[in-house]
C-alpha cells in the first residue's frame, strides 16, 4: 500500500467542516468537492491493485480529480465562502498533489 494512502483518507476526513460551509452558499459546488474528493481516494486505490497502463491511467485519474478538488476550494475561497486552508490540511493537500504527480507523469531520460 502507498504511504500516500492515509494521508488522502486524512485530508478527506478534514474536509466535512470546509464542504458544510461551501454547501451553505453553493450546494453545486460542494457536491463537486465531496465527488472528486472521494475520487482521488478510489483512483489511488485502483491505481494500487493494477499494473502498466491500467496504474498509470488510474493515477493520472486521481491527479486530475485532485487538482479539480483544489480548483473548487479556491473557488469557494474567493468567493469568500471559506477561509484558505491552512496547517496540516494545507500541508497534506500539496503533499497529495506532488506524489500524485510522481505516480502520474512519466519521467523520460
Amino acid at each position: 500500500m502507498l504511504r500516500i494512502y492515509d494521508v488522502v483518507l486524512d485530508w478527506i476526513g478534514s474536509l466535512p467542516p470546509v464542504i458544510a460551509a461551501i454547501e451553505v452558499r453553493d450546494r453545486n459546488l460542494a457536491d463537486q468537492l465531496r465527488r472528486s474528493s472521494t475520487s482521488v481516494c478510489l483512483n489511488l486505490a485502483e491505481g494500487m491493485a493494477a499494473t502498466g497502463r491500467s496504474k498509470r491511467n488510474a493515477y493520472g485519474i486521481a491527479l486530475r480529480e485532485m487538482r479539480e478538488s483544489v480548483a473548487a476550494i479556491e473557488i469557494a475561497i474567493r468567493l469568500a465562502y471559506v477561509r484558505p486552508l491552512e496547517g496540516a490540511v494545507a500541508d497534506r493537500q500539496d503533499r497529495i498533489v506532488g506524489t500524485l504527480v510522481r505516480l502520474a507523469v512519466p519521467v523520460w531520460r
